[in-house]
């Protein structure tokens, strides 16, 4: 299993369409998420940046990720996010999330 962490921005003025969004994330989205093996995601919001955790259980990460951005359902439903959100300057050129280094782990 790897854990990854991701950060992005938070546009503030579109914060709480973000959470409404959130509140009900369409089911075939959420299917293609279970079905590129990825559990326990999670978003967090702190000031205006995004983290996101997730746990990986497959064998082949950037290939589920690849599928995941080839899935029409979570195309649409970037479409309806992307808006709120805002790459850090931390993020590599063409890079939306950045991941974060894992420095600490608890077991």
């Amino acid at each position: 299993m790897k854990r990854v962490v991701q950060v992005i921005g938070a546009r503030p003025d579109m914060l709480d369409h973000y959470r409404e969004l959130h509140r009900e994330v369409p089911e075939p989205v959420l299917d293609r998420i279970r079905r590129c093996h990825i559990a326990n995601y999670s978003i967090h919001l702190l000031g205006d940046r995004l983290i996101a955790y997730f746990e990986y259980h497959g064998d082949d990460l950037d290939a589920d990720l690849a599928l995941m951005a080839a899935d029409e359902a979570t195309q649409a439903w970037w479409r309806v996010t992307d808006p709120c959100q805002t790459p850090v300057p931390e993020a590599a050129p063409g890079q939306w999330w950045a991941p974060a280094e894992q420095v600490f782990l608890m077991e």
